[in-house]
């Protein structure tokens, strides 16, 4: 089997194919500079931290953000969250989220609840979709932070993001947003949301490879958040204390500075073709998937039926086969690459009631095709009526 016989569905969890330029950036740093960034003063390691600079400069130009040093790099987007989360609360803080949340959010917050921090889980409709008016009401004396992903990756439900900015300025609170599903296939403006924490990832809609991400961190908030680990940065090296400035005080160690590398080219891309360009393109082709799924006897659609208030993020059951046997078939039978079960968010599949078995998850990218979704339409067609025959 050739990559080019596969149909990469599976975009929300890893985004594949990658652009050419992603991967002539990775092979340019191995092998003409491979060097630490920051960490010596010959010319390969200030080419290596040119690099690093150059992918701070890319993310910040995307998200709307004034000062580079804001950024700071992580691993992924759950190494991000839980920087924004346990580095923040406090036994006694409240925090709100909703019930449509990843486990990146969902775990750190659990864990904090159980050591003392108070937590409210805002319950979404059955299609995901958030009222800001019941987030207004739950807010206490004692709530510190509002913590809420920018799309489901379930059901690719946009969060009412610009109306829980206004909310949480209006009451002094710390507004976090995991941008994980949304970073490069939808508009993320940090000032106009007004977002003061943004959790992203370089493997999905960035281009980027895994092992990359980064937390966007508000001017002054650095001051309020601890580190998760300290240790060698290349900076201040005469003090044994981690220094207090960004993005230094959260990057302890050696970077990952190929990954890096490959990171910017994927910003790269996505600032050269456009977020909007990605954005239309991608609901395009999610309206057809959605309406020709909704037409199919004993398939169940999940999410808004409006593409315009979701992401090409596209989640369905099929009437008497489990998410594991339709994945299976369609992998097996059709080369469709797919992702069954609860996709790392249990409460949200007890929002929309598909738990505790899941879904199978469509989710399309820069690179998918009209023909691939017709392509995928027709399979899962022949998937449905096979079962009803049987029946």
């Amino acid at each position: 089997m050739t990559p080019h016989s596969i149909i990469y569905f599976d975009n929300a969890a890893t985004s594949w194919p990658k652009p050419a330029e992603t991967l002539r950036a990775m092979e340019h740093y191995l092998l003409n500079i491979g060097a630490n960034p920051g960490r010596s003063g010959h010319r390969l390691s200030l080419d290596a931290a040119r690099i690093i600079m150059d992918a701070r400069a890319g993310v910040a130009e995307l998200f709307g953000i004034e000062d580079d040093l804001q950024v700071v790099f992580t691993k992924n987007a759950t190494e991000a969250l839980n920087l924004a989360i346990r580095g923040l609360l406090y036994p006694g803080d409240h925090a709100i989220t909703s019930s449509m949340e990843h486990n990146s959010v969902m775990r750190p917050l659990r864990t904090l609840e159980r050591e003392g921090v108070e937590l409210t889980v805002l319950a979404c409709s059955p299609s995901g979709e958030l009222d800001p008016a019941d987030l207004s009401r739950s807010i206490r004396p004692n709530t510190r932070a509002i913590y809420l992903t920018s799309a489901s990756n379930v059901t690719g439900t946009l969060m009412p993001l610009k109306e829980v900015g206004t909310i949480a300025r209006e009451h002094g609170l710390i507004f976090c947003v995991d941008a994980a599903q949304t970073a490069g296939s939808y508009p993320v403006d940090v000032e106009d949301l007004g977002i003061d924490l943004l959790a992203f990832t370089g493997h999905k809609s960035l281009y980027g490879p895994q092992g990359t991400g980064g937390l966007y961190i508000r001017k002054g908030l650095e001051e309020k958040i601890r580190p998760l680990m300290v240790g060698g940065t290349g900076s201040r090296s005469e003090f044994e204390e981690q220094p207090d400035f960004l993005p230094d005080k959260f990057e302890s160690g050696t970077p990952n500075a190929v990954g890096l590398a490959g990171l910017e080219a994927g910003v790269r891309f996505v600032l050269n073709r456009g977020v909007p360009q990605i954005r239309a393109e991608e609901i395009r082709l999610a309206e057809r998937l959605l309406h020709g799924l909704e037409e199919m006897p004993g398939v169940t659609v999940y999410g808004p039926g409006d593409p315009s208030r979701r992401i090409a993020v596209v989640s369905f059951t099929i009437q008497g086969l489990s998410p594991a046997e339709i994945s299976l078939a369609l992998d097996e039978e059709e080369n469709i690459m797919s992702r069954p079960g609860l996709q790392c968010a249990p409460s949200a599949h007890k929002t929309i009631g598909t738990f505790p078995v899941g879904t199978t998850r469509f989710s399309l990218g820069a690179f998918n095709t009209e023909d691939e979704v017709s392509a995928a339409l027709e399979a899962v067609g022949r998937l449905a009526a096979r079962v009803r025959r049987k029946t």
